[in-house]
């Protein structure tokens, strides 16, 4: 990637801009529908109905409502007759209404308004909302007030609400965001590198998303997903690539080299994350409705371009900065201590149960409201009490109920092509309102070989039992045996969208958890930490829904948050779960990779956690606050489906990157102790040859080592100080002594002095080499030929103290990404398992090793060359 930054960064820009601009597009072939599945009995209904009549009233309904005078007033019925008349024939495909027939339907049962029914011109969502749009201004008479109700006026308030909320997130999140990185990294061209891939990943997903609407329906709110996942993961990822580069340059790697060791080593864990996630939102595609079909759209392209950029471009970036990423430093005003973890970790593994238990119990007690979960779809209760849209609604609902989407369609089919018998029709019509919770039946038109009427419901609310109790009661009546039944309507919609999600949502769960437990497999070579990543994603899941349905369903501080209390969209409850899932995936991931890093250079149990929580505690915390930041800010949106988003995933990220991730995990690790790594040989052997799983950081291009296998010792030339970290385990007087407190299944082992192997063995020892330690001194390797043969030494530069840190950084609750050098005591070492003491400073340290004499090339009796 470095060899080629130039051209791979040109073409991304390239190709990114070109997408951005061509994407703007995207907003005008939109839709608002998708709710339905195309296959179901309601949506059969509704095109046996389209077919045989024609569209239907509904797409705007303007209500009139006199300045103190009546609905009969000539006046008032001339001057709305000739400003219906007056809409253009290419915006409106049929008008009725009250004027000028006074047909009795359309009036208000007090007389104190009546509507105008309007059909808008277009074969679907997109067309029939531009055609309101032209006409929206036009409809207004003089001498009374009108109110515009219908699906047209909803949705068209519902996209313009979510794009000025979008827009205002994006406001709110990006410099908060960058404040936060500039702590973070310690530098602002540091920080704006995740932005700038941010920002490119969204452009690039509206480019992606037009492409796609040319051929599908694309809703609205994929747009909504695309910037919140497209800017959230490549801030995620980038926080991880540019905190990777900014270590290997400080272990003294030039910025080729450390291009190429970011990638191979952060761009694992982007590449394995990214495709947890898009497992996840590819299950969206299972289900039927368009709806989660566009929701999977917007958030594929937008993680993958997230991944793709922060892979090609970001690199590229980094390779032509080199150590100019650190320029425009910033610096914290206090330094903060990064031994916090640690003792965490110290704790939760002393006490597991009393940690684990309560954490277990009242996760469960925040999941309970989920038995009473009720699922609705969008309607007027997701624009605020004050909007005039759904004010309209709401007038239509209580005024003109047979005009209102409430109502169930019920369609009567002949067979063979011809209407069905009348005195059938009639009885049947009959049976219709003796079905409990009908209130009434209305006839809703006739033609060919279709008869329809519209059935008003008793509950008001189209989500409730009675209400879908109804419906099926309705579709378990014997039609005539001339017809075919046939019952549509929002309430019978609902029902056919739930029925298909819930047949599908097995299909669904199953790709998840079968993914994950593949590649975790496959990346950890375990049986159970696969296992359990699973059921701790599940539980937190679980818990975050809990706390969603007793709050935008049952209403506890709905008043906080200005919202109604009303059914969860089924569609936006599915897409959580696939996010959340993912995400919370994603952290156990990296929690779980050191673990297993320290677990195979030796670390019992107890250690691989120590080192696991302590490496990843801070940069775990830092993404979840950066992501709950980008997606919080859609807790502040006037639509309540983009507010339930942003509650959900500030829940979600809170709980499990927090009580989950940083507490429970680690105790349940503690309680199953070395069963947690575990594996048959069978499949041990199956995940090596796969070669998914965790290595040692690959060797610098350039890099001159005198090894054999693992262990590596980099020789610095003369007058030259390198940095690295190394694999070789310390020297005992390094090592700390063990904490009797991680006795149990398996405890850990006191340290154990390492063999010195004679010259030419393998493998040999690392020893703390030039440019591991704050201060310059001299570096000897005294090689002991034979007793009394004399010795020769190898000088160079060196600085004696152990590094601080991975990167050579002092350790802070800012993570290894800030921008402060080491000059504590108490410090890290990269590749150990466990935290060592103060270390006094030293100006050089001696190894010898003994050489065989048939080994030596020295002259006899001569002096060693």
């Amino acid at each position: 990637m470095a060899r080629f930054r130039w051209p791979v960064l040109l073409i991304a820009i390239a190709a990114v801009v070109s997408a951005g601009v061509w994407g703007m597009g995207v907003f005008g072939q939109l839709s608002e529908g998708g709710y339905n599945d195309p296959g179901a009995e309601s949506s059969r209904a509704a095109e046996v109905v389209r077919q045989e009549l024609g569209s239907q009233g509904g797409d705007l309904i303007a209500i009139y409502r006199p300045a103190g005078a009546s609905i009969d007033d000539p006046a008032l019925g001339k001057a709305v007759q000739a400003r219906l008349a007056a809409l253009p024939k290419s915006e409106v495909a049929q008008v009725s209404g009250y004027w000028p027939g006074k047909v009795a339907q359309f009036a208000a049962a007090d007389r104190t308004s009546a509507v105008a029914v309007i059909t808008l011109a277009g074969e679907d969502d997109g067309a029939k909302l531009e055609a309101y749009r032209a006409i929206s201004d036009k409809l207004s008479v003089p001498g009374a007030t009108v109110q515009l109700a219908g699906a047209a006026p909803l949705n068209d308030a519902s996209a313009a609400r979510s794009t000025d909320d979008l827009a205002k997130a994006e406001l709110i999140s990006l410099p908060i965001v960058l404040v936060l990185l500039l702590f973070i990294f310690g530098s602002l061209v540091a920080a704006s590198l995740p932005v700038l891939v941010g920002g490119c990943a969204v452009l690039g997903s509206l480019g992606v998303l037009h492409a796609i609407a040319a051929s599908h329906d694309v809703n609205s709110f994929a747009v909504n997903v695309a910037s919140l996942l497209g800017l959230g993961m490549a801030i995620d990822y980038g926080l991880f690539t540019v905190g990777r580069f900014r270590e290997e340059q400080d272990a003294g790697h030039t910025a080729a080299q450390a291009v190429s060791r970011t990638v191979a080593t952060a761009g694992r864990t982007v590449v394995f994350s990214a495709s947890l996630l898009m497992i996840a939102l590819a299950g969206l595609l299972l289900f039927p409705q368009g709806f989660l079909k566009s929701l999977a759209y917007g958030g594929l392209a937008a993680v993958a371009l997230a991944a793709l950029l922060s892979l090609t471009l970001l690199p590229a970036l980094l390779a032509v900065l080199g150590t100019r990423v650190d320029k425009l430093p910033v610096r914290l005003p206090l330094r903060l201590s990064g031994n916090g973890w640690a003792k965490l970790a110290g704790v939760v593994l002393r006490h597991p149960v009393l940690v684990a238990l309560p954490i277990l119990v009242g996760l469960v007690v925040l999941a309970a409201p989920i038995a009473g979960v009720r699922f609705g779809e969008n309607d007027e209760r997701v624009l605020p009490a004050g909007d005039p849209s759904r004010q309209a609604v709401e007038t239509l609902k209580a005024d003109f109920p047979a005009l209102s989407s409430a109502g169930v369609q019920v369609v009567l089919q002949g067979s063979g092509g011809a209407a069905p018998s009348p005195g059938g029709a009639a009885a049947f019509a009959e049976r219709v309102t003796g079905v409990p919770g009908v209130a009434s039946v209305t006839p809703a038109g006739s033609n060919g070989s279709v008869v329809t009427w519209t059935a008003t419901l008793k509950d008001t609310d189209p989500f409730s039992a009675s209400a879908r109790s109804a419906v099926r009661d309705l579709r378990d009546l014997r039609p005539p045996l001339d017809a075919t039944l046939l019952v549509g309507g929002t309430t019978a919609r609902n029902v056919d969208s739930l029925t298909a999600i819930g047949n599908r949502l097995p299909l669904m769960i199953g790709l998840l958890a079968g993914a994950t437990l593949v590649l975790m497999f496959l990346a950890f070579g375990s049986v159970l930490l696969p296992i359990k990543a699973v059921l701790m994603s599940a539980l937190s899941l679980s818990a975050t829904f809990g706390i969603l349905v007793w709050v935008f369903q049952d209403g506890h501080g709905a008043g906080l948050l200005s919202v109604t209390p009303a059914p969860l969209e089924a569609g936006i409850v599915v897409l959580m779960a696939a996010v959340v899932f993912g995400l919370s995936t994603d952290y156990e991931v990296f929690l779980l990779s050191r673990m297993v890093e320290a677990r195979t250079r030796g670390a019992c149990t107890a250690e691989a956690v120590t080192t696991g929580l302590t490496r990843t505690g801070r940069v775990i915390s830092a993404a979840a606050l950066l992501l709950i930041v980008v997606t919080g800010a859609f807790a502040l949106s006037s639509v309540s489906t983009m507010r339930f988003v942003g509650v959900g995933m500030i829940v979600a990220l809170f709980l499990d990157a927090t009580v989950v991730r940083m507490l429970l995990v680690p105790a349940v690790l503690r309680l199953l102790g070395d069963a947690a790594w575990w594996a048959p040989g069978v499949l041990r052997r199956l995940q090596e040859r796969a070669g998914l799983g965790e290595k040692d950081e690959v060797a610098a291009p350039g890099d001159e080592r005198l090894s054999a296998g693992r262990s590596e010792v980099a020789l610095p030339e003369a007058g030259q100080v390198r940095g690295g970290r190394h694999a070789a385990p310390l020297t005992p007087e390094y090592l700390p002594a063990p904490d009797s407190s991680h006795a149990g299944e398996r405890a850990c082992p006191p340290p154990r002095a390492p063999e010195l192997p004679v010259a030419g063995a393998a493998p040999m020892p690392e020893l703390p080499f030039a440019g591991s330690a704050p201060r310059p001194g001299l570096a000897r390797i005294t090689v002991d030929q034979q007793p009394g043969d004399g010795t020769r030494e190898l000088q160079a530069p060196r600085r004696p103290e152990l590094p601080a840190g991975p990167s050579g950084r002092e350790e802070s609750d800012a993570g290894s990404f800030g921008g402060s050098r080491s000059h504590g005591r108490s410090a890290v070492d990269a590749d150990a398992t466990r935290e060592f003491g103060r270390v006094e400073n030293e100006t050089e340290v001696t190894a010898v090793f003994r050489v065989p004499r048939e080994l030596r090339d020295d002259p006899p009796g001569g002096s060693p060359r």
